[in-house]
């Protein structure tokens, strides 16, 4: 086992899936000579060429579209659109024909194809640039969606994504790619639908995704010294949900605390605490906890970005409001 950064998992995970299987290509902006805007495929053109690693104009609807055509001919393209943000610009290939083909075809025409796009903020990159969208993809059925956290996470679904027939929406946080973390030398894969409990806790559920759950992370170690024990839960894939883990957990608790880095009103939360509310709400022995971004666009100033953004201190002090608790003073949470 070594140390990768979860740029370096990703990279891995397209180089093993060019090599195992020659149907699998790239296409995306500044994805050859340039390596794409965070150096992923650095390296990859060198190998594979420009047949299977593929430069493409600044057109996100197109490349939406070129990588449908591409699998409905029996290839596996892995697509780039650079920032989800720029993703908004091919809604209609990827609702209105990636996401429905094979179910407007019966079936009889398989759709693999990988959109690889980048969300989140924390860079001061602006509000075309840093926004957290995967809401809008979950409720489109027909998608797939993950959102790793880790770099292990990274490179096993992203393996399966691309080996799966079905499209996918692969979301990687900007700010995680230079986070290190294990990664076996072996090959491995992750299935796509499975969470993961992070962290075994008694006292509250805590359901957390992608750069997220290393804030939850963090504040869970603050919390079990004030004697607040938080079960930490990475769904890792989006759509589908692994529910059973969830409620499971919940059933354990007694207490839920959904904690995402996208606006709160119609966040990908409110999903998940409809499901604790209808399958599990006699769980419960208290309100569901949000933890998320105000509902405001990402400012580009530093310190604004920051009051909008959840972080550690927020998580904190929703665990104990959760227990009912009073913060101690020493805390400073502000």
């Amino acid at each position: 086992m070594r140390d990768l950064t979860y740029r370096e998992a990703v990279r891995e995970a397209l180089g093993e899936e060019l090599r195992r299987d020659k149907s699998v290509f790239l296409l995306g902006e500044d994805i050859a000579e340039y390596s794409g805007a965070y150096k992923v495929t650095q390296g990859l053109l060198e190998e594979f060429g420009r047949e299977r690693i593929r430069n493409t104009n600044l057109a996100e609807s197109a490349i939406a579209g070129a990588a449908l055509g591409a699998a409905l001919v029996g290839t596996r393209p892995v697509a780039e659109i650079m920032y989800i943000d720029f993703s908004l610009l091919a809604l209609d290939q990827i609702f209105n024909q990636i996401a429905k083909f094979r179910y407007m075809t019966g079936g009889m025409v398989k759709v693999p194809l990988v959109i690889r796009t980048q969300g989140g903020g924390g860079k001061a990159a602006g509000l075309h640039h840093s926004q957290s969208l995967e809401a809008l993809y979950t409720h489109i059925p027909g998608l797939i969606v993950v959102m790793p956290s880790t770099p292990y996470d990274a490179k096993g679904l992203l393996k399966s994504s691309i080996r799966d027939d079905n499209p996918v929406i692969f979301i990687e946080h900007k700010g995680l790619y230079n986070e290190s973390g294990p990664v076996p030398e072996e090959e491995y894969m992750i299935p796509l639908g499975k969470a993961e409990v992070k962290r075994q806790g008694k006292d509250i559920t805590a359901v957390a995704y992608s750069k997220s759950l290393l804030l939850t992370l963090k504040a869970a170690e603050t919390l079990e010294k004030y004697g607040i024990s938080l079960e930490v839960i990475d769904p890792r894939t989006l759509k589908p949900l692994d529910q059973d883990t969830i409620l499971n957990s919940v059933e354990k608790t007694s207490r839920l605390m959904i904690v995402h880095e996208a606006c709160k009103t119609g966040g990908f939360g409110a999903e998940i605490a409809a499901i604790v509310a209808e399958k599990g709400i006699d769980y419960l022995d208290a309100p569901i906890k949000r933890v998320a971004a105000l509902d405001s666009p990402i400012p580009f100033n530093p310190r604004l970005e920051d009051y909008v953004l959840p972080n550690e201190n927020d998580i904190i002090k929703g665990a104990f409001e959760l227990t009912g608790k009073e913060i101690p003073a020493e805390l400073k949470l502000g």
